[in-house]
């Protein structure tokens, strides 16, 4: 591998114009080239970014990474290309339309010793980063996402479950340690308005809910643990942290790991409790994903999203797709 990491997109959707904007802000990589079935489209974007065009074989023979940001329905093929290539792939979720495909491309990832990481980029918001360490000290009780009006930006083709909720289904999983023994969802207006019942083996419960129908976008994640009630904004990246009473610890430091007293800070209501702000960074997720792939593109290390945690999270929204439908089948949780 060269000094600069040499990266390129398949796909210059919305999404994928994302990505190649943010390569060429990342330090130590090189966008060498883009490549879209819409040439017209591709070249527009390499000449904004001052690369090339180039068609996908090409493009694979001369990069190191790759962000593969297609319909789900092509996601399959290309990522077995590039693995093949030997070149370290990141695709969009969802991570493919069938979980044994999935299964197929992470063993062909490892056999090829190749970096295979899942585009989750919420599990990169630093507001998610920071109520991971929270929760490291806390004992969680139960999960409340709300994921609530669509972009109206893009192009939808997955439904509300693959292309909303999957993101909380990912987190929760990541925060939870626990498989999920119990699962149950209903929907409404066909299908775009989802909510689905989870609940973990080691007893936390959750709830989850996507609409395409609300006319307000909401980002959000409540957290009931037995000291505290947790909330998240995933829009404005901020997290507040209520009790009832003041946790015990010396003023010169976090009552938490992860956090010194130069980023926390504490508020006090008198209708509310106490009120806990750990200040978290404001770096764009997106940067924040790309820029750890090419770490792991560099050093051979697994991704922080994994096939597996993206597998993982396909497996648990094919069932909600499927237990939310009209007539839903029976369906095992396991």
């Amino acid at each position: 591998m060269s000094e600069d990491v040499q990266a390129g997109v398949i796909g210059v959707g919305s999404m994928g114009q994302n990505h190649a904007r943010v390569y060429t802000e990342l330090t130590d990589v090189d966008l060498v080239g883009v490549a879209d079935v819409d040439g017209e489209r591709a070249n527009e974007v390499a000449t904004r970014h001052n690369s090339r065009a180039m068609a996908r074989r090409d493009l694979l023979s001369v990069v190191d990474a790759v962000s593969v940001a297609v319909p789900t329905a092509h996601h399959a093929a290309l990522v077995r290309e590039c693995i093949e290539a030997d070149v370290a792939v990141l695709v969009e979720k969802p991570f493919v339309a069938d979980p044994a495909v999935g299964r197929e491309l992470c063993g062909l990832a490892q056999t090829h010793d190749v970096p295979l990481q899942v585009g989750h980029v919420e599990r990169f918001n630093p507001a998610v980063r920071a109520v991971s360490e929270v929760l490291e000290d806390e004992d969680v009780i139960a999960l409340d996402a709300r994921r609530l009006g669509a972009p109206r930006e893009r192009d939808i083709k997955d439904g509300a479950v693959m292309d909303l909720m999957i993101h909380d289904i990912d987190v929760a999983c990541s925060l939870v340690d626990g498989e999920i023994e119990r699962l149950n969802a209903v929907s409404a207006e066909d299908g775009r308005y989802v909510d689905a019942q989870l609940g973990f083996a080691n007893g936390v419960v959750g709830s989850l809910t996507a609409s395409r129908v609300t006319q307000r976008k909401i980002r959000e994640l409540a957290i009931t643990a037995r000291e505290c009630w947790i909330i998240v904004d995933y829009i404005t990246r901020t997290v507040e942290i209520h009790r009832q009473s003041p946790r015990e610890y010396d003023g010169e430091e976090s009552p938490y790991p992860g956090f010194d007293s130069r980023v926390w800070r504490r508020g006090i209501d008198s209708n509310e409790g106490i009120i806990e702000q750990p200040i978290v960074d404001d770096r764009e997720p997106l940067k924040a994903e790309l820029a750890s792939f090419v770490d792991c593109t560099r050093t051979g290390e697994d991704p922080v999203v994994t096939g597996e945690d993206g597998l993982r999270a396909l497996r648990i929204a094919k069932r909600i797709d499927r237990l939310a439908a009209p007539d839903p089948p029976e369906v095992d949780a396991r």
